[in-house]
């Protein structure tokens, strides 16, 4: 039997916080910088993500911070704990890198810590991936995403063409949670406000009563996982827009924390994937 490939620790950076911003009562906006972000590099993408590597409690690693070694050398306990965030913004001129985090009080784990987070604070960090970016050659955008995927949202907006025919809808609890973003004259968010209602509900019927302009669409929809599922059969099977036009992915599921999420993500997305496409278009 051939062995198994063994799997490279992804190379990591070291990020000080600079200054912190609570944008809406639960979006906090943390800003990274210093020496340890100096061989960091994002912009081709709007969707770049980092894996935030948070120490698990009572845990001292080696200076300098090494993720293989750590892996190899501490019990899985001691390992940090990964969470998955969007980029919004890194300027490569300044080296500082804009992470904007949900916060529900003290739920979760990073959330608890962005809003506790104060200037001269470090954590370590991976990445960044990403694999979207509007295409100026389609003649329109579709754009759906709750509050986890409005980072991803707002960077794309603003990296939009001129004229550009773009149809954006964001799903938050309430309107105190949206956001201004700085996108070309005529290119803005729709705002759906949750409420009571579950989530991703809105953002469903939305896009489902939708006039699409046209079939030749560039799709970008992320966010709960089960909403998601909803809009993929929606877009692939029922609008029958080609798989190559559409980035859609679950960034979180209900009743899961990441680490239980990441773990059945890609069953979870192959199995969708394979219903949906056995169903015939309509």
């Amino acid at each position: 039997m051939a062995e198994r490939p063994v799997r490279k620790a992804p190379t990591t950076h070291s990020a000080q916080v600079l200054r912190t911003e609570r944008l809406t009562p639960h979006m906090q906006r943390v800003v990274f910088g210093g020496e340890g972000l100096s061989a960091f590099s994002a912009g081709e993408f709007t969707d770049h993500y980092v894996k935030l590597l948070f120490p698990a409690e009572g845990a001292v690693y080696p200076e300098p911070f090494d993720l293989a070694a750590i892996r190899a050398e501490l019990p899985r306990e001691q390992w940090p704990a990964t969470r998955t965030y969007s980029v919004r913004h890194w300027d490569a001129g300044t080296g500082e890198l804009t992470i904007d985090f949900v916060v529900h009080g003290d739920e979760g784990l990073a959330g608890p810590w962005a809003a506790r987070a104060r200037p001269g604070d470090v954590l370590h960090l991976a990445g960044p991936g990403g694999g979207y970016r509007p295409r100026a050659e389609a003649e329109w955008h579709l754009l759906a995403g709750d509050e986890s995927a409005l980072p991803a949202i707002g960077a794309a907006l603003e990296a939009m063409p001129a004229g550009a025919l773009v149809h954006a809808f964001v799903e938050v609890s309430g309107p105190q949670e949206e956001q201004k973003t700085e996108a070309p004259d005529g290119v803005a968010i729709t705002w759906l406000h949750r409420g009571a209602r579950p989530v991703g509900e809105a953002l469903v019927e939305a896009v489902r009563g939708l006039d699409f302009p046209s079939s030749d669409v560039e799709v970008f929809v992320h966010g709960e996982a089960g909403f998601v599922k909803e809009l993929r059969r929606c877009l692939r099977v029922e609008r029958g827009i080609p798989r190559e036009r559409l980035s859609i992915s679950g960034y979180w599921r209900l009743g899961h924390n990441e680490d239980g999420w990441q773990a059945s993500k890609r069953d979870w997305n192959a199995q969708v994937e394979a219903e949906q496409e056995q169903q015939p278009a309509a």
